[in-house]
């Protein structure tokens, strides 16, 4: 395996895309961008110039992004990419995270993209994370399904991961390379 460059990190939301994206991003000294903040204006207002910025990174030799469900760029990544990870875990996994995750941010009133925040009564809401997530879970497997199948992105290393151990050990055997690192961290 190469040393990847521009990895798109893909999954359901909850599943883990920016944590890891992050953890990948921080061990091969890449660029990260998160693909929410990068949408999310204030007051949750979808930012004007998000597909003229989505494109203005995807140009750079390197970088990490976490997103799969932004349909006005998803063909743009993942021509660009030449990794595409997939954190398919289990849907009883992705809810216990976006449930935890959500009162988390909720309950400690923590700033997420651009100065917006979750709050409980948002909880009833089928744009809110926890909802989207259930409601689109299995028309995100299908559309990954798909595309690791369609022979256009042949080209591109793809990574089906179906569990949180996979992913670790995933990314360490890709740090382990990049750095020369003869021993797992």
């Amino acid at each position: 395996m190469s040393v990847v460059q521009r990895v798109l990190v893909g999954g359901i939301t909850g599943a883990g895309k920016s944590t890891f994206a992050g953890h990948l991003a921080a061990g091969l000294g890449l660029p990260y961008q998160e693909m929410d903040a990068m949408y999310h204006g204030p007051n949750w207002q979808p930012i004007p110039t998000f597909v003229d910025d989505v494109e203005a990174v995807a140009q750079q030799p390197a970088w990490v992004l976490d997103s799969h469900g932004y349909t006005q760029v998803r063909d743009l990544l993942w021509k660009a990419a030449d990794t595409v990870v997939w954190l398919d875990y289990s849907r009883p996994l992705v809810l216990r995270r976006v449930l935890s995750r959500s009162a988390r941010r909720a309950w400690s009133g923590e700033s997420i993209f651009n100065g917006n925040t979750e709050r409980f009564i948002g909880w009833f809401d089928a744009e809110h994370p926890i909802a989207w997530s259930m409601s689109q879970y299995q028309r995100r497997r299908d559309d990954m399904t798909a595309r690791f199948g369609d022979p256009q992105f042949r080209p591109l290393r793809r990574v089906r991961l179906s569990n949180p151990a996979a992913a670790d050990l995933w990314l360490r055997v890709v740090l382990q390379e990049a750095t020369g690192s003869r021993q797992l961290p």
